[in-house]
Formats: structure tokens, sequence, C-alpha cells
């Protein structure tokens, strides 16, 4: 049997300085909508995924 892969942190991503994606973008645009907050445009990959689990948690979506 397998060990499941870690998540690894997003800060220790090598392409987390990189813009977030398009996919990145409309979810956290969704998620941003539905807890009522402003997200800036210009976000990091690794800071688009740290803000979507924070918006996950705040709006009850995700695991």
């Amino acid at each position: 049997m397998t060990e499941p892969n870690p998540e690894k942190d997003p800060s220790e991503w090598t392409t987390g300085d990189e813009p977030m994606t398009g996919p990145q973008k409309s979810y956290l645009q969704t998620l941003a909508q539905e807890a009522g907050v402003e997200v800036p445009e210009e976000l990091t990959k690794a800071e688009a995924s740290e803000r979507i689990d924070e918006l996950q948690r705040s709006t009850g979506r995700g695991s």
C-alpha cells in the first residue's frame, strides 16, 4: 500500500511566485463573492491557494 503524498505548503512551491492560474482566479472570485469580500487582482499562485483555503473555510466549501 502506498502512502498518500502530503500536500506541500504553498510557500514551498517552486512555481509559487508565478501569477495565479486562470482557474484559481475564477474560483477565488466565486468564493470572494460568496464571502462578501474583495481580493486583490494580482496574486501569486501560492497567495491565491492560501486565500482559497481561507475562503473555503469561511464559506463552508471544501473538505
